[in-house]
């Protein structure tokens, strides 16, 4: 059960290394190693770094080493690991860069209007599924499920900080100015974005990890988001 609850409550991303992929020398922490702690504000030589390490979780899983991934990005290990810092920091950066793809629509500059809420909640929504839908996406979670529970690693910690945890964080000021602005009720914001992850989420990611073949389309996608927004604001909606 505590297995079946960390898959469906993995909202994208993580990866990991063979064993014998560690630096010989001692590395600086994890989080001290990040050039940035948004996913937006790495160069676009990171970027393209880690899309590689993506693309070989997609090509091979979890069993491959950094030196893998310096060839596939045509990169040094000495680099990975000045960027990076360590093992961690690097499956850190790409849990990151990969929760990035999902967008915050801006919201108003006026006052903030049912309608307005409403559109902001179903753009972050769709965006959310866009990128937990994809084929980097469920090959970074059927990572971390095959670790999960199993002390080796970081990787769940990992994944839950900077994957459903960082998600609370992006939704949790649009939540409390709905209800600052009286257009939601509320008494918890956590509980709040539980239900809002259910409503969107559902057993959509689950089905995928496990094996389904059919991945929603786009306009599968905004409908799923448009009616788990519906069903949220009847839920929680004030006026």
């Amino acid at each position: 059960m505590t297995q079946y609850r960390t898959v469906r409550y993995i909202a994208a991303m993580t990866l990991t290394f063979a064993p014998d992929t560690a630096p010989r020398k001692a590395a600086a922490p994890a989080d001290a190693a990040m050039a940035a702690s948004q996913g937006e504000a790495f160069t676009e030589r990171q970027q393209e770094v880690l899309d590689a390490v993506l693309k070989l979780m997609v090509a091979e899983g979890d069993g491959f080493s950094v030196a893998a991934v310096a060839r596939a990005a045509s990169c040094s290990k000495e680099t990975l690991y000045k960027w990076f810092g360590d093992r961690d920091g690097l499956l850190t950066a790409t849990v990151r860069w990969q929760a990035s793809k999902v967008r915050m629509p801006k919201l108003p500059q006026d006052r903030l209007t049912r309608q307005s809420l409403e559109a902001a909640l179903t753009g972050f929504a769709a965006s959310w599924l866009t990128v937990i839908t994809g084929d980097l996406s469920i090959a970074l979670n059927r990572a971390a499920v095959s670790h999960a529970g199993s002390g080796k690693s970081r990787l769940g910690e990992i994944v839950l900080t900077n994957g459903p945890f960082a998600m609370k964080r992006r939704i949790e000021p649009l939540l409390e100015t709905g209800r600052a602005a009286g257009l939601l009720d509320f008494e918890d914001v956590t509980d709040a974005f539980r239900s809002f992850f259910g409503l969107v989420v559902a057993d959509t990611q689950i089905r995928l990890l496990l094996g389904e073949d059919s991945h929603p389309d786009q306009a599968e996608i905004n409908m799923i988001s448009a009616q788990a927004v519906t069903k949220f604001l009847r839920l929680y909606g004030r006026g």
